[in-house]
């Protein structure tokens, strides 16, 4: 695929002014938002499958929170975690701008090994993942254990720059996302792809 055929897959859904500034926000305090292209897909994702409860971990400034919550049921609920307070503080604000009542997010600050414990087994039917590399595996571990049959599981961030299809790229980051998509792969419990979206976005079912 052409570089100009990707860009026009990236561009392909456009972003109204409430995501251009959650995105220039993030810009802002340093944070790579998820691309439009990876933002239409979480959309696509959580409406096929008529999300009512989602969990995000990445919060941001509310560029992936508000692509999930526009594919979400009008009922569901978004459980998004971050370890930055003050990152979640914009995201809040972002939302009701949105068009969201603050009803619809439940805005969880910390680690999300430690939060993710905490939630309940089976029913959230998306888990979205756009996190330290480092902890990809531990969260898809979680993401198993909190979807419903049938859910779906989304990591971003899965090609790492490219270098994921590089045998000679054997940095740390690639070396554990190479291991995590491996492990995906080959799982009896999941029935993934891989999307060239973004930089890289690794879908799943959970298998009923």
């Amino acid at each position: 695929m052409t570089t100009q055929a990707l860009q026009f897959t990236e561009t392909y859904v456009a972003e109204d002014l409430v995501l251009r500034t959650a995105r220039s926000l993030a810009n802002e305090v340093g944070l790579d938002a998820v691309t439009p292209g990876v933002g239409a897909a979480l959309r696509l994702l959580a409406a096929a499958g008529s999300a009512r409860a989602v969990v995000e971990i990445g919060t941001g400034t509310g560029v992936s929170g508000v692509w999930l919550l526009r594919g979400m049921r009008p009922d569901g609920v978004l459980t998004t975690i971050d370890l930055e307070a003050e990152h979640q503080r914009i995201a809040r604000r972002i939302f009701l701008e949105a068009g969201f009542p603050s009803g619809r997010t439940r805005i969880i600050a910390g680690r999300a090994l430690d939060v993710l414990p905490r939630l309940a087994d089976g029913v959230y039917d998306l888990v979205f993942i756009d996190a330290d590399a480092a902890e990809n595996t531990a969260c898809v571990d979680e993401a198993l254990r909190l979807l419903r049959p049938g859910g779906v599981l989304a990591v971003n961030g899965t090609l790492v720059g490219g270098r994921i299809a590089d045998p000679a790229a054997r940095d740390l980051e690639t070396i554990t996302v190479r291991e995590m998509i491996k492990a995906v792969r080959e799982s009896e419990e999941w029935v993934p792809a891989l999307l060239p979206t973004g930089e890289g976005l690794l879908a799943a079912v959970k298998r009923a």
